[in-house]
């Protein structure tokens, strides 16, 4: 018997032992994952037995609604479930619910009504102003080769000093670069122009006169070491590199370059619509996210330095 089998009659007992032997002999999951779909699901049964009045059965499955479904996900809110768990949750009920529908014990159609709960979207980790410039400087001591050192440097400089993602940077032709503004094709094909700072000029420019290579006007300017077009890999192998050597925290990368200048800009007073422009968002509520991420930097620094913090 299963530590479930007192809320369960012996059919949906054994239902639930074949379910977590596919889970974990056929589908192989991890044990830890294995471990948290039995939790979830005993934890469903244990409230849907009460619920139902008595102990659940396959006819009782058959028959659950909806409105049972959303009884479960307030009864787990109810009890501070967040949203990450509570589709955990869901998703192990889904998977029990799949398997006996593919073995044609039952079909249920209380799950196609409910939807799982919205994520809360996750805030862009950016670096501090003194990691990001340590990270762009030290990317020109990596590399014994002057031009592939100043071709990294020149990437994370548009990453951090532009805003730019890794692949618009490693997608920049010549054609991009003429003028005091970077032309830039995001996502979608899209095209925005960045104003183009002294020092992400100079960085480009120190590349162009040390590359090997002379790729056309409409060509991407940046190159491997054999001359075809960089892949966005090295740069990101460059960057665990920079991590390790300086101390930086894991989410170090070339997209972390990208967040710090919008929050870097945002924390010197800059526009937040300008910013929206300047990372081609399509909707200002992609670049709001970075007001909450100064705003909990600034409560960090407030917590970290004012007496009266501590009580």
């Amino acid at each position: 018997m299963s530590a479930t089998a007192f809320l369960v009659d012996a059919d949906v007992d054994a239902q639930l032992a074949l379910w977590l032997r596919d889970l974990g002999a056929v589908r192989r999951l991890a044990p830890r994952t294995l471990e948290a779909y039995r939790r979830d699901l005993g934890q469903f049964l244990a409230f849907l037995a009460p619920h139902t009045g008595g102990p659940v059965s396959l006819a009782t499955l058959a028959g659950l609604r909806g409105a049972d479904l959303r009884a479960y996900m307030a009864a787990r809110r109810a009890g501070n479930l967040g949203s990450r768990s509570l589709a955990r949750a869901l998703a192990a009920i889904r998977s029990f619910f799949r398997f006996l529908e593919r073995e044609g014990v039952l079909a249920s159609e209380a799950l196609n009504v409910v939807r799982p709960p919205r994520q809360p979207r996750p805030l862009p980790k950016a670096l501090t102003v003194l990691e990001a410039k340590a990270a762009v400087a030290a990317a020109g001591a990596m590399d014994e080769r002057p031009w592939v050192a100043a071709r990294d440097v020149a990437v994370l400089t548009l990453c951090y000093g532009a805003g730019l993602r890794i692949s618009e940077a490693l997608a920049l032709t010549r054609a991009d670069l003429e003028g005091d503004s970077l032309r830039v094709t995001g996502k979608g094909g899209k095209t925005r122009m960045v104003p183009l700072i002294a020092p992400v000029r100079a960085a480009v420019a120190d590349y162009l006169g040390l590359c090997p290579f002379a790729p056309a006007r409409d060509q991407p300017l940046f190159r491997g070491v054999r001359g075809g077009v960089l892949s966005p890999r090295l740069i990101q192998l460059r960057l665990a590199q920079l991590r390790s050597a300086l101390g930086l925290p894991a989410s170090a990368t070339p997209h972390a370059l990208r967040h710090s200048f919008a929050t870097h800009l945002l924390g010197r007073g800059g526009d937040l619509r300008a910013i929206q422009e300047l990372l081609g968002h399509a909707s200002l509520s992609t670049t709001q996210l970075y007001t909450a991420v100064d705003s909990e930097r600034l409560l960090a620094s407030y917590r970290a330095a004012h007496p009266r913090s501590r009580g």
